[in-house]
């Protein structure tokens, strides 16, 4: 059978839906890209602001009408908090709440009555990720979180922390760098906080990666600003651990991170930060900010972009907070106005613009081997367009000769400018 898989929302719920294809082409199904033809559709929905939870809806409503005949198969937090989502929605066949996840492949399987061959029997073709348009891997470490900031409904549908073994994530990505994979992505919900429930963690885990595996290029997700441990990052002193790291913000004034019960002050943070970019070059930090977080003063609110402005980072995704009913935030008085919001995100999206046109210019006529994922034909020209990502986390683009393919490849180049969109650099190969 013919299965499609589509997600919204984090990393993690792109590595989860990897797993599942995975686990459906061990069985003897066929992944596909086009939902329209599949013959069963897995979509992992999101929850982690209202938005989210409209976009999930809408996706789920819009794949039943598209493709009415396909068995829909539901998981994800949005699912998980909503107990009712079958009977309010039409269409779905069958529910997997965040519990259940590790379970999703066979669950399916036996609820939906699929026809299952031996995985012995499967022909051996390229990775599920391939298959769906992907190079780098998303490799799920951990799920859960055992702390509770007040804006957060993502842990109350995660649950308690949970880290899988070094061996069974060594594993995976050893199975994925033979079958092509040069990068893989370390994610979970707290990342920081891996293997606290089996006497380990990310320090041992990442060491225990770059010791036994020849991936080439070893990435983390978002990590909280907290947990890492000692001697962090000197692991970066291996080249195949990209200096990149997303830590997030969510304030820079510290009676706001009170509000949110951040376990970070902004002291702690630059600390943190100034530490990493001492210890490791080109190291790159990009972060998350909440705008309009309940009670957020003008005052706070200009202790935060000051705050922002003085770390200077490459980039920054930008939220207006959203009241997110079972989040104790909710509840909090002098919910900030959507005028004040929308205006304090525009000055917020000024000062990322500039700082990260100022950031990239610093790369301009420097040299960097550039993994290239995507590509498109150009417009105006004959040439192919290929995008991809110095180590340091920076969106590169190039044009080349129809006939040169780089899909995959890991290849030297020299940054040339910034492009006009202020967001991506231009590059040339290196011959």
């Amino acid at each position: 059978m013919q299965v499609h898989l589509t997600t919204l929302g984090c990393r993690l719920n792109e590595a989860e839906l990897e797993r599942w294809a995975t686990g459906f082409m061990l069985k003897g199904h066929i992944i596909t890209q086009q939902a329209e033809q599949a013959d069963v559709v897995i979509i992992n929905t999101c929850a982690v602001t209202q938005d989210a939870v409209r976009k999930s809806r809408q996706l789920i409503r819009r794949t039943h009408r598209n493709n009415p005949t396909a068995k829909l198969v539901i998981s994800g937090c949005y699912s998980s908090l909503n107990k009712a989502l079958a009977d309010e929605i039409e269409g779905i066949d069958l529910i997997v709440p965040n519990h259940d996840k590790g379970n999703l492949v066979e669950l399916t399987v036996d609820e939906l009555n699929m026809p299952t061959m031996p995985s012995a029997a499967t022909a051996p073709g390229e990775t599920s990720l391939f298959k769906r348009g992907r190079q780098r891997a998303f490799i799920k470490i951990q799920d859960g979180c055992r702390y509770r900031c007040t804006y957060c409904i993502v842990t109350i549908a995660r649950g308690s922390e949970r880290s899988r073994s070094i061996k069974d994530i060594i594993d995976e990505i050893n199975h994925l760098t033979s079958q092509g994979i040069h990068e893989a992505v370390l994610t979970g919900v707290h990342v920081g906080g891996y293997g606290s429930d089996i006497n380990c963690d990310l320090y041992e885990l990442i060491k225990a990666i770059l010791s036994e595996t020849d991936l080439p290029r070893l990435r983390l997700a978002s990590v909280e600003p907290w947990d890492l441990p000692d001697r962090f990052f000197e692991l970066f002193s291996n080249q195949r651990l990209m200096p990149h790291m997303h830590l997030p913000l969510q304030s820079g004034s510290d009676s706001v991170l009170k509000r949110m019960s951040r376990r970070c002050k902004t002291a702690d943070f630059k600390r943190l930060i100034d530490t990493a970019r001492k210890e490791v070059p080109d190291f790159n930090v990009t972060t998350d900010v909440i705008v309009g977080f309940p009670g957020e003063t003008e005052k706070e609110w200009q202790e935060s972009i000051e705050f922002i402005r003085l770390t200077e980072f490459s980039h920054i995704h930008i939220f207006s907070y959203s009241k997110r009913e079972g989040t104790k935030a909710a509840g909090l008085p002098n919910q900030v106005s959507k005028v004040e919001k929308k205006k304090r995100s525009v000055q917020l999206h000024q000062l990322a613009a500039e700082m990260k046109k100022s950031y990239l210019e610093k790369h301009i006529n420097r040299e960097f081997p550039i993994l290239w994922e995507g590509n498109s034909i150009t417009d105006k020209t004959e040439c192919t367009r290929y995008f991809g990502y110095t180590p340091n986390f920076i969106r590169a683009q190039i044009d080349v000769n129809p006939d040169e393919t780089l899909t995959n490849k890991i290849l030297p180049v020299r940054i040339t400018s910034v492009h006009s969109n202020g967001k991506n650099i231009l590059s040339k190969l290196i011959p």
